[in-house]
């Protein structure tokens, strides 16, 4: 395997393995000046603490207890969207590791990206892969982390070897289709007929475990039905069972869980602080409210954790230092804490652990490794605008066969009329945030009555190329389920406004300017548009989100296909 150690790094002080200030020489080697006078329970309970659940814990008992010996751990992460400031939690977790004198790998999971519905290609990845590398070892910088026993590796430096792919088809023959899809379903994009790279994803991070030779495996509680399958399956082919340690999600800023393919759910590690103070400003947070509040949560699963202690700005006041979540949640329910003061407090505090990481990427060739793995966002920040030299385009150019292609967006029908010329027609006055009104055609006449179209949210494509229907030229399309004769309109979610974007977690490519025709790129990414149980519009299983308000939904048509 290809490993590298965190040498980059100039720590200010040593430490010993409790994270204190050590005198020099106290924590090279194997740490025995550290471990001599630390007691294995303490260790064991500073491994385990802050964690939602730890499965087969005994494990870990034995080899600190009877073995006598380091517990061997790893955590992986799949590199495909820009870390975020949620990796702060298993960050600190690994330092906590390390701190009770474990021995760590960190998997840059290259391979699993490329499964999970081929989010980047082979070449993107090795940029990616470097990106997280220098990126993640800014944040454990940022935060202080002892890296001794820290170290690297790809995926793909031993999962692409012949006998790793030999287990790949042992273990096909023993997992049934219905068991790795379920081992998934917390992790991998789940549709009605997935790709068979789906269900190869947890096979792949079962074997991990034995080809990286550790003793336990870390990660979110979103990845327990995999943990739990490879407790299962490992020993079936002649290994041995992995203990499992699981940390709490951090949920996004859209309330759902922080997810680095999601650019409306997360704050990226290298965000300005502009970008923070923006993001942070249009997160849901109503007085009172601690059962949908990102941004408590945020302070107990990152912040407590990381300072032991959270700094409450208050508005012509002095400031406040809460060092027990739960009497800050009661202030916050009694409405003594003002949301704007909790905004702005979380503002100051994102920004002091980011501001370090950002000074690393201000770095030329930081600065170049950034265009190098993210070239699209790089497109994006450059408009469309033509210049230089042969008058070469600046536009992203996204090739990706998904609904990221579709500009969809959240728009108000003002009103609506019969077409003149057909009795299926309506034609209705859409505001879409854009300067002018555009004009749509919609063929609900009949099917939805034409006063519940008057004044009514939706969401529509709005990159279709115009035509006209009937004579009347149609500049967009209002997206709606629809089977068997029955229609129902997509509506957005509660204090959506014309022009919101509507996006879908994993697809966060640039849409199109206009649909080429001839391509009919909206034709093949239909089929995968549908509601799902709960009459949540989705494509391939996840839900169309508008940031920081929630899902687009019908009215009642479950498991529809969406036009």
């Amino acid at each position: 395997a290809n490993f590298w150690c965190c040498s980059a790094i100039k720590m200010a002080t040593n430490f010993n393995k409790y994270g204190e200030a050590a005198d020099e020489g106290a924590s090279g080697g194997d740490g025995a000046g550290a471990k001599a006078n630390t007691d294995v329970d303490d260790r064991i309970k500073l491994i385990t603490r802050n964690l939602q659940e730890v499965c087969k814990q005994d494990i870990i008992e034995k080899i600190m207890k009877k073995e006598k010996r380091d517990l061997k751990i790893y955590w992986g992460t799949a590199t495909t969207g820009r870390p975020h400031v949620a990796y702060f939690v298993p960050l600190s977790k690994i330092a906590d590791f390390l701190r009770a004198g474990c021995e760590v790998k960190i998997l840059f999971a290259d391979i699993h990206g490329y499964l999970d519905n081929m989010k980047s290609t082979f070449e993107l990845l090795k940029h990616r892969t470097e990106y997280y590398k220098q990126v993640i070892c800014a944040a454990l910088e940022s935060i202080g982390v002892p890296i001794e026993k820290l170290k690297f590796v790809t995926g793909s430096s031993y999962q692409l070897l012949p006998e790793f792919t030999l287990d790949i088809l042992k273990l096909t023959t023993l997992c049934s289709q219905h068991d790795a899809q379920k081992a998934g379903a917390e992790v991998v994009k789940q549709t009605q007929s997935p790709p068979l790279s789906g269900l190869l994803y947890p096979i792949y991070q079962w074997l991990d475990e034995e080809y990286l030779e550790v003793d336990a495996q870390f990660g979110g509680v979103d990845q327990r039905k995999i943990f739990i399958s490879a407790e299962k399956y490992l020993p079936k082919i002649g290994y041995k069972a992995r203990a499992h340690l699981m940390n709490p999600m951090v949920p996004g800023l859209t309330g759902d869980k922080m997810s680095s393919s999601d650019l409306d759910s997360k704050i990226d590690l290298i965000d300005s602080a502009k970008a923070v103070d923006k993001k942070i400003k249009k997160v849901f947070c109503e007085p009172g409210n601690i059962e949908k509040n990102p941004l408590l949560a945020f302070v107990k699963s990152v912040l407590l954790i990381l300072k032991d202690s959270f700094e409450l700005q208050v508005h012509q006041s002095d400031p406040v230092t809460y060092t027990d979540y739960a009497a800050l949640e009661k202030d916050f329910a009694d409405e003594k804490i003002h949301p704007g003061d909790l905004k702005a407090s979380v503002v100051k505090a994102i920004n002091a652990l980011l501001e370090p990481i950002r000074q690393k990427f201000q770095e030329p060739d930081m600065l170049k490794l950034i265009d190098l793995a993210y070239p699209d966002e790089k497109a994006k920040g450059k408009g469309g605008k033509k210049g230089g030299k042969g008058g070469a385009s600046a536009e992203p150019v996204n090739e990706a066969l998904d609904v990221s292609r579709l500009d969809l967006r959240v728009a108000r029908i003002v009103s609506a009329k019969m077409h003149p010329d057909a009795d299926s027609l309506y034609v209705e006055d859409v505001e879409t945030g854009e300067p002018e009104n555009r004009t749509v055609i919609s063929g609900l006449a009949g099917k939805v009555p034409l006063e519940e179209m008057q004044n009514r949210m939706v969401v529509i494509c709005m990159n279709l190329k115009p035509s006209k229907m009937r004579g009347i030229l149609s500049q967009a399309m209002v997206m709606c389920a629809s089977v068997d004769g029955k229609v129902e309109p997509i509506a957005p979610p509660e204090g959506s406004v014309p022009g919101d974007r509507v996006t879908v977690e994993g697809y966060d490519g640039a849409p199109d300017k206009q649909l080429n025709p001839k391509k009919k790129i909206f034709e093949k990414v239909q089929p995968d548009l549908t509601t799902n149980g709960e009459a949540v519009a989705t494509y391939k299983g996840t839900p169309w989100t508008v940031e920081g308000k929630g899902v687009c939904k019908a009215k009642t048509m479950v498991n529809s296909p969406i036009k």
